[in-house]
């Protein structure tokens, strides 16, 4: 037999439910609070070759607005810019997310276009055209950029290509 007063055990069962709906929703809370201090990923770019792909985002990405002529400048000769071994022979595969394709996009080789602008999310080329003179290439290693936009640039991904031989 118990000595609580009538109802005194539901009321303490209600109010371990209610801290526990208390605390969720705080939980809840926060969580949202926490995503909503993050920033947007910026759109993605894909090279392929082979079996092998790189993908990146971008710091030349000013959330779909002009990116300024200096800050280009600078993303353009960057150092810190993800590789890939490039096969002549090889076709190299482009992808955007759609949001890029969206703008229009061009590839630029060595800073430049290589590509008339496009509104497809994919696109291919054969790998001899990043290493061949009459494109401008040099050397055993070429800067590959995807471009956003056509008329101004709302966003650029570098890429290193090293020839595989």
């Amino acid at each position: 037999m118990t000595f609580l007063p009538r109802g005194r055990a539901a009321n303490g069962q209600r109010a371990a439910r209610r801290r526990r709906v208390v605390a969720t929703v705080g939980a809840v809370s926060a969580g949202l609070l926490v995503l909503s201090a993050c920033d947007k990923p910026t759109p993605m770019a894909t090279i392929s070759v082979g079996d092998n792909s790189v993908s990146s985002e971008t710091d030349c990405y000013n959330d779909g607005d002009v990116v300024k002529a200096a800050e280009l400048a600078k993303c353009l000769t960057s150092e810190d810019v993800k590789s890939i071994k490039v096969d002549p022979d090889a076709t190299v595969r482009f992808g955007v997310d759609p949001e890029i394709a969206d703008k229009g996009w061009t590839i630029l080789m060595n800073g430049q276009p290589l590509t008339d602008s496009s509104t497809k999310t994919y696109r291919t080329i054969p790998g001899s055209v990043f290493f061949n003179e009459q494109y401008g290439a040099t050397g055993n290693s070429t800067r590959v950029s995807v471009k956003e936009g056509d008329k101004t640039v709302t966003g650029l991904w570098t890429f290193k290509f090293k020839k595989d031989v």
